[in-house]
């Protein structure tokens, strides 16, 4: 009777490990086939012609359009540089350098993957469209109450991402620095 309770005991460790680490390789995959600078995560296996397993996975559960490899990459923040979720209760500023790029996009979206920016407003921060400060930075608020600059305005509340896609670029030739990714500072909740 021992050896069965132990058998199905260490199934049910098994079963809990095996799905664990699948859900997690699919979810986050920072140990499996995402890499991650700062806040931003991004799966650069994305548009290869032969993508690693968790990259298929991945692909599978979101069942979205990618770009392909020479197209562009894809960037997604969940959290700020203090590692707090990001919500729309809350102001934020992304600041900094952005990685080499013809162009790039920079879209709040919801849980659901919505574009959750107000409806009168422009949709996305685009980078030819930007004032940027005399070394080539950025600086762009986003939030929900009126900030001066560059100000992506989200409607509603709760929890957001924000996707920073690159436009024909080279980001992973030698990328790795967390310097060249913007970084994503908490101003004022409500």
């Amino acid at each position: 009777m021992r050896f069965v309770l132990y058998l199905l005991m260490m199934i049910a460790v098994a079963l809990s490990v095996g799905f664990g680490l699948s859900y997690y390789a699919l979810t986050d995959g920072r140990l499996f086939g995402a890499v991650q600078v700062g806040p931003w995560v991004a799966w650069p296996d994305v548009g290869a012609a032969a993508p690693n397993p968790y990259t298929r996975g991945l692909l599978a559960r979101e069942a979205q359009l990618q770009l392909g490899q020479a197209e562009g990459l894809r960037f997604v923040a969940s959290m700020d540089g203090d590692d707090q979720p990001l919500t729309r209760s809350c102001s934020y500023r992304v600041a900094g350098m952005t990685p080499l790029a013809t162009a790039w996009t920079l879209v709040a979206l919801d849980e659901d993957g919505r574009n959750v920016a107000a409806p009168d407003m422009p949709q996305a921060m685009r980078s030819s469209g930007l004032v940027r400060r005399n070394d080539g930075s950025i600086e762009i608020a986003v939030g929900t109450r009126l900030m001066d600059g560059n100000w992506l305005e989200l409607t509603g509340n709760g929890p957001f991402s924000l996707v920073l896609t690159l436009y024909d670029t080279a980001a992973f030739s030698g990328f790795s620095s967390d310097a060249a990714m913007p970084i994503i500072v908490r101003g004022r909740c409500s």
